[in-house]
C-alpha cells in the first residue's frame, strides 16, 4: 500500500510541476485540506513553495487548517515563518486561520498575541479564539475574552455560546453557564440547539444538578437527543443516581438499542450502589442474543505514551463537548473556506 501511495504522489508530482499558475494549485490544496486529505495538502503545499509559486492566502489558511487537524505544529510554524519571511499582507483570513492553527495545536499564548494584535476581526476570528480558549480550560479568561466581543458589537452565533459553554463546563462556572444558555435566545438571538442542551446535561449532570437537567429536558422541544440524556447519565455515573440513571439509560436504549456502551455506563451506576444482582442482569443481557452489539470504527492514537481510543458517534466519551467542539469548528472553517 505503501509502494502505491509513493507511485501515486511522484506521479502527481510530474503533472503537478506543469501547473505554473498559482490559482491552480491554491484550488487543488484547499480541495484536499477541505476533503479531509490533509498529509497531500501539506505536501502540495511543500512542492508548490519549491517551485517557487507563490501561494495566496486560502492555500496558507487551508494548509494551516491541515496542520491543525493532524497535529502538525512544526510544519503549521514553518508556514508562519513563510508569510513573515515574504512579507505577505495578513488580512482577517489569514490571522483567523493563524489563531486556529496555534490555538488548536494547544500554543494559546501564540494565539492570543496574534488575536490582539489583529485589528480587523469577524466572527469566524473571535470563534476560533474562543474555541481554542474552551479546548484547553481557560474558562475565566473565555467569560472576558467573550465579552470583549459584544463589545466590539460582534453578534455571537451557536458556535461562538457553544464554546463558552464547553469552557464553563471544564472550568466549574457552573452559574456563569447557566446564565448565558438563559439568555442566548432572549439576549443575543441565538437559538438553542441540541448540542447546546448536550453541553449544559453534561456541566449540570458533572455538578450533581441531576433534577435540573430533568426540568431542562422537559423544557425541550424535543426531549430524544442522545448527547442530553448521554450527559444526563454520565451525571448519575459520577453522583450514582439511579434512579434518573435507569431512565436516562432507557431512553438511550430506545434511541440506539445495539450500543452496548449505555449498558456498561449502567452497570457502574449499579455496581457504586452495590447493587450487584443488576450489575449481573445487565452482563447477562450484553452476552445473551437479547442485546446485539454492533462494533463501531474507531480510531487509535498515541499521545505522551498514552493510547487514546475514538469511537464512532461516541457520546459518551468524557471529553465528547471537547471533541464535538473542535469537529464543529472544523466544520465552521470549512464553510468559511468554500
Amino acid at each position: 500500500m505503501e509502494s502505491v501511495t509513493r507511485d501515486w504522489r511522484n506521479e502527481s508530482q510530474k503533472v503537478f510541476a506543469f501547473l505554473q499558475d498559482s490559482v491552480s494549485w491554491n484550488t487543488i490544496i484547499a480541495g484536499c485540506a477541505k476533503g479531509d486529505y490533509c498529509e497531500e495538502a501539506i505536501e502540495l503545499f511543500d512542492f508548490m513553495v519549491d517551485l517557487e509559486i507563490r501561494p495566496d492566502n486560502v492555500a496558507l489558511v487551508s494548509t494551516l487548517s491541515a496542520c491543525a487537524q493532524l497535529g502538525e505544529l512544526e510544519k503549521g510554524k514553518k508556514i508562519h515563518d513563510y508569510i513573515e519571511r515574504n512579507a505577505m499582507k495578513v488580512d482577517t483570513f489569514l490571522s483567523t486561520g493563524l489563531v486556529d492553527f496555534y490555538a488548536k495545536c494547544g500554543c494559546v499564548d501564540v494565539a492570543l498575541k496574534i488575536f490582539d494584535s489583529s485589528s480587523d476581526k469577524n466572527l469566524f476570528t473571535w470563534n476560533a479564539m474562543l474555541v481554542g480558549l474552551a479546548m484547553h480550560g481557560y474558562g475565566e479568561l473565555l467569560l472576558e475574552y467573550f465579552s470583549r466581543m459584544i463589545e466590539a458589537g460582534v453578534k455571537p452565533d451557536g458556535i461562538s455560546i457553544l464554546g463558552v459553554l464547553v469552557g464553563c463546563s471544564h472550568s466549574g462556572l457552573v452559574d456563569e453557564a447557566r446564565k448565558l444558555f438563559d439568555e442566548m435566545e432572549s439576549v443575543y438571538g441565538v437559538p438553542r440547539e441540541p448540542k447546546h442542551y448536550g453541553c449544559m446535561a453534561d456541566l449540570l449532570g458533572r455538578a450533581g444538578l441531576i433534577k435540573k437537567v430533568m426540568e431542562m429536558i422537559k423544557d425541550m422541544r424535543r426531549g430524544d437527543d442522545m448527547s442530553v440524556w448521554s450527559g444526563l447519565l454520565g451525571g448519575c455515573r459520577i453522583h450514582v443516581d439511579v434512579e434518573i440513571a435507569e431512565k436516562a439509560a432507557k431512553h438511550l436504549m430506545e434511541l440506539k438499542p445495539d450500543d452496548g456502551g449505555v449498558y456498561s455506563i449502567l452497570a457502574n451506576v449499579y455496581a457504586n450502589a452495590e447493587r450487584w444482582e443488576d450489575v449481573m442482569n445487565i452482563r447477562r443481557s450484553l452476552s445473551s442474543n437479547r442485546v446485539v452489539t454492533k462494533i463501531a470504527g474507531f480510531s487509535l492514537i498515541q499521545l505522551d505514551g498514552v493510547a487514546r481510543e475514538f469511537i464512532a458517534g461516541d457520546r459518551l466519551h468524557s471529553e465528547s463537548d471537547k471533541i464535538y467542539l473542535v469537529l464543529n469548528g472544523i466544520r465552521e472553517h470549512q464553510s468559511e473556506l468554500s
